[in-house]
């Protein structure tokens, strides 16, 4: 059932409004994701999209209504906003017309490393940058990772930035957050996993190092790169030439770069 909202005061729309803000995505269990594709994602997720605001707008194309059936079929509260409420409320320069509340899910180290066997797992060791987060997300959803680890320092994932860099990644492996860099090290030691990271102290090209075995490769600061004691302790350190004049990559190109390598060394293997 849609209900019609006219009002700035409404509580939905307020609630919809403070989750810009950390403080209320933590407070509240619930984000915002806002698109037709990041919203069929969600949708042929299992995560769980406690209410969906949109616009008349979006029920012109086949793909938005659609969705707004999908979601009234799985129970979601539906609500219908003015054209000027919902700008008010999107966090995009071109608004679809589209988003919807989610409850967060938690994973915890050992949902990550569940599939130590074949595990391919992505260390973000404090990047700060939303728009890397989402992006490095992707590309390690894209290149086949079994799971994501993000070190205390690490930006939200549940920012509307980082929602929107993941393009709906997120919703597709588990993911943990928050995590001390000492609980990550001994947990991989415990489950046999190598740790490999990317360095500039090392002529060791990163197509020469094994990565067929189960492994979590760790990508580092945007500025500072990887922490010096996860350097210590890494089994293996790698680097990326560079050909041209640039001075380095991106962190999210030095990703895709390892990352699909890895899944070329096991593509091969199989």
């Amino acid at each position: 059932m849609i209900e019609r909202i006219t009002s700035h005061q409404n509580r939905w729309v307020k609630l919809t409004a403070s989750l810009k803000h950390k403080k209320y995505r933590d407070e509240t269990g619930l984000f915002v994701a806002e698109g037709v594709r990041l919203v069929e994602e969600a949708v042929q997720s299992d995560w769980e999209i406690e209410a969906c605001l949109f616009s008349v707008s979006v029920l012109a194309s086949e793909r938005g209504g659609k969705l707004i059936a999908e979601l009234e079929i799985r129970g979601s509260k539906l609500f219908e906003v003015s054209e000027e409420i919902f700008n008010k409320l999107s966090d995009t320069e071109n608004p679809q017309g589209i988003l919807t509340l989610i409850r967060k899910k938690t994973y915890m180290l050992e949902d990550v490393m569940a599939a130590s066997e074949a595990a391919l797992i992505i260390v973000l060791e404090n990047i700060q940058d939303p728009g890397n987060v989402g992006a490095l997300l992707r590309t390690a959803d894209a290149a086949g990772c079994s799971g994501a680890v993000l070190t205390k320092g690490c930006a939200d994932i549940f920012g509307g930035k980082t929602v929107r860099s993941s393009m709906g990644s997120m919703f597709h492996m588990p993911i943990a957050t928050a995590v001390e860099s000492a609980e990550l090290l001994t947990a991989l030691k415990q489950r046999g996993i190598l740790l490999l990271a990317t360095s500039l102290a090392t002529r060791n090209l990163y197509y020469n190092v094994d990565m067929k075995r189960p492994a979590a490769i760790v990508f580092g600061n945007e500025g500072g790169g990887v922490r010096e004691d996860i350097l210590r302790a890494a089994d293996e350190l790698m680097y990326i030439p560079i050909y041209g004049k640039a001075e380095s990559l991106n962190v999210a190109a030095s990703a895709a770069v390892i990352l699909f390598e890895a899944g070329r060394q096991r593509r091969i293997s199989l």
